[in-house]
């Protein structure tokens, strides 16, 4: 079976494409970073929570981190905290 999630590859690529252009500064990739989240959850919203890609993260991990970024925690920031 293809991978279903594999319309969100192009995303996945971005961001790694943007990390090592900035020097994997995550915090300079936000935008790809949610671009791959739009896509990832149009993915689960089309084959269910249960579904599996390369692509995305785990649909209760993507859940998480979508509500983190709409409080405005972005992950280099999140991983900053937890580290104090």
């Amino acid at each position: 079976m293809a991978d279903e999630g594999s319309a969100c590859k192009p995303f996945a690529c971005a961001i790694q494409d943007c990390l090592q252009k900035n020097g994997y500064s995550e915090a300079k990739c936000t935008k790809a970073i949610d671009e791959l989240y739009k896509c990832c959850k149009h993915f689960y919203e089309d084959n269910g929570p249960e579904a599996k890609s390369v692509c995305c993260p785990k649909f209760s991990l993507l859940q998480l981190k979508l509500k983190q970024r709409l409080l405005g925690k972005i992950d280099a920031e999140v991983i900053t905290q937890g580290k104090r």
